[in-house]
């Protein structure tokens, strides 16, 4: 396949125009243009984006039992310029997060929109003081040997822990072990965690690299007590994720949350639930009845995921003020280097992936959304 002199985002995030050809589901060349003719007139082509935090959409949750659902989110986050994820699992038994492993792993290889990347495990390492949308009754100190038994099933991308349950940090450094004599990437990321500023900057030195929802589950920053927020400032080298709905973080708090970390620390994410994509009403996460009113929400009012899409959430940047390149690093680069897959995806170079979408020349549609090279929407 060959795009035309097209106004494409480059491998350096700047906007140029190029010959773009692609073949067995890579880019296997970008050239000058050859001709004024343009195949996508009045359009730009943007990298895929990666959503590493989604519990479901659609209808459809990655938890519920069903081994259609994880199709049922493929083909719905295609459609919102999503080409490679994470399901992300919460805290639930043994015995229902193997069922889901199954099922998700069933789905890999056979995606009819966005493929899967690996699973992101946000419980049940998790403490009870800040669980969040999270089944208290589930919660289990970090368990290394579970973790072994689930990641035999399906690789496990991230696995979040509340650092402060980890005693002597032997969980982190168990990962960290096996990731060198594997040669495997699976990120130990902080999460629904009552971790202090000292217990946290001990975890990031222990291996903890990245952040689960930022300011979201954790101790907030004050003038005496910079909490997890405050130990992920005072670092240069932690990823934080943050969901940009406007609903879960201010506007301003996100701007100056960028001037902090910079274009290349922050990975948007959705946090998505099923109820993602269809109107507001009663829906569950995990198990637990969720009601969606624009936010989701636990019937005791506390936050329960979301119900947008990171497509969503770019515009949402952009109209907040955070500049075109940064924004767009934020969920295409950033995301795919946290797992360990940029290599192969997260930008438009020439022997990565095919995965980039079309959209309108004011970014507010999905035109198109190309797979490994497969138009998908």
């Amino acid at each position: 396949m060959r795009f035309r002199n097209v106004l494409f985002c480059d491998g350096n995030f700047r906007l140029r125009r190029a010959d773009i050809e692609t073949g067995n589901g890579y880019i296997t060349n970008i050239g000058e243009p050859e001709s004024d003719d343009t195949s996508l007139s009045g359009k730009i082509m943007l990298p895929g984006f990666i959503d590493i935090h989604i519990h479901g959409c659609n209808g459809a949750d990655c938890m519920d039992g069903d081994e259609n659902s994880v199709k049922v989110m493929s083909q719905f986050l295609a459609s919102c310029g999503v080409t490679s994820f994470c399901p992300t699992a919460m805290t639930l038994p043994e015995g229902k997060l193997t069922k889901a492993f199954k099922n998700i792993k069933s789905a890999v290889g056979t995606e009819p929109g966005a493929y899967i990347q690996g699973i992101n495990m946000e419980g049940p390492f998790i403490s009870e003081a800040k669980k969040g949308a999270q089944d208290e009754k589930y919660i289990i100190p970090p368990d290394f040997g579970l973790f072994e038994r689930l990641n035999e099933i399906c690789e496990i991308k991230i696995v979040d822990i509340a650092p402060e349950k980890d005693k002597d940090f032997k969980f982190i450094k168990e990962i960290n072990k096996k990731n060198n004599i594997y040669n495997k990437k699976t990120v130990v990321s902080a999460a629904h965690t009552n971790a202090d500023y000292k217990t946290a900057i001990s975890s990031f030195e222990s291996g903890i690299t990245h952040v689960t929802h930022l300011f979201n589950a954790m101790n907030q920053m004050t003038s005496r007590e910079p909490g997890l927020v405050g130990a992920v400032f005072d670092s240069e080298n932690v990823t934080a994720e943050l969901i940009c709905d406007g609903i879960h973080i201010a506007p301003a708090v996100l701007r100056t949350t960028f001037k902090i970390l910079g274009k290349d620390r922050v990975c948007v994410i959705s946090d998505a639930t099923m109820g993602a994509g269809l109107p507001d009403g009663e829906y569950t996460l995990g198990g637990q009845r969720v009601i969606k009113d624009t936010a989701v929400r636990l019937p005791d009012g506390t936050l329960a995921g979301s119900a947008t899409n990171v497509f969503e959430e770019f515009k949402n940047l952009l109209s907040f003020g955070i500049d075109f390149e940064t924004a767009l690093r934020s969920v295409t680069i950033n995301p795919a280097r946290v797992i360990g897959a940029d290599s192969m995806t997260g930008s438009i170079e020439k022997g990565k992936y095919a995965d980039f979408i079309i959209v309108d020349e004011i970014f507010n549609k999905i035109e198109e959304t190309y797979v490994k090279g497969r138009k998908v929407f």
